[in-house]
């Protein structure tokens, strides 16, 4: 049996992505104003966090996952 997302979770999902891409965003553009090291290197975490998450949010809108009965 394949198990697909409902539509409030794929909504939700989406509503979540969006918020994810604007922090990758700010991020990425911070990170390239900032000296200060440590700050940068937050920003840097963050940056690859961010893109990890939109990948893995990616996968779950687009893969139906098989499950057995």
């Amino acid at each position: 049996m394949t198990k697909y997302l409902g539509i409030h979770e794929t909504l939700e999902l989406l509503e979540v992505m969006t918020f994810k891409s604007v922090t990758l965003t700010k991020a990425t553009a911070m990170g390239l104003l900032v000296k200060d090291l440590r700050l940068k290197e937050i920003l840097n975490n963050e940056v690859a966090a961010s893109t990890a998450h939109i990948n893995r949010m990616k996968e779950l809108l687009t893969t139906k996952e098989e499950t057995r009965a």
